[in-house]
């Protein structure tokens, strides 16, 4: 790895550790998600569920942008055929998902893997495929709980970029990042059973 490679590694991965759906309702609205929330989990949904949408909607900005910000200027210097690259597109997740400031705090990293996939455009094939699964499994095949749902969305996404994108290291990128996420929801895990229903059909 270059020092150029490995700056981009480091910022990404610390970019993720802001735990912004921890630290901004605990600050500005005295809410702990983390122990307000079901499954304490210091996420963008629970964000939106214990401390009101306003603030729901400025975590997901801020969540979205510390995968994008990194990622997008290292798509634009450094060369991203290198397998370096991977290490780049994954670290902002890995930082989410273990903070260096404390490695149990970290999320799922669900939306901060949305924000690395728009830092890769203008190849858009990543993301239209993560946003593709998780809209289908929750408007049309209908999973839940959410454990499942994206259990089943980050593996058939990494089998859709296996398939369609041809650079390797931006493919083991989404592997990293598939992996990370999976892990995390396993971690958190509370024994829930899978459901599935088809848009329309009865309860």
């Amino acid at each position: 790895m270059t020092t150029r490679e490995i700056l981009f590694v480091v910022a990404g991965y610390l970019s993720g550790s802001v735990l912004y759906g921890y630290l901004l309702p605990k600050y500005f609205k005295k809410v702990d998600v983390t122990k307000e929330s079901d499954d304490g989990n210091p996420g963008t949904a629970n964000v939106f569920k214990c401390a009101g949408v306003p603030m729901g909607i400025l975590v997901l900005c801020l969540e979205l942008l510390k995968g994008f910000i990194p990622v997008h200027l290292a798509f634009g210097a450094v060369d991203p055929a290198r397998s370096a690259f991977a290490l780049i597109l994954a670290a902002p997740v890995l930082g989410h998902a273990y903070p260096f400031w404390n490695l149990k705090k970290g999320g799922k990293s669900i939306a901060v893997s949305f924000g690395v996939l728009l830092g890769l455009l203008p190849i858009w094939t990543p993301v239209l495929l993560l946003a593709a699964f998780y809209l289908g499994f929750s408007l049309i095949i209908i999973i839940q709980p959410h454990f499942f749902r994206s259990v089943i969305t980050f593996l058939l996404f990494f089998a859709g970029v296996l398939c369609t994108v041809p650079k390797e290291s931006i493919v083991a990128g989404c592997l990293g990042i598939s992996l990370i996420v999976i892990h995390k929801h396993f971690v958190r895990y509370q024994g829930e059973k899978l459901k599935i229903r088809i848009l329309g059909s009865a309860r």
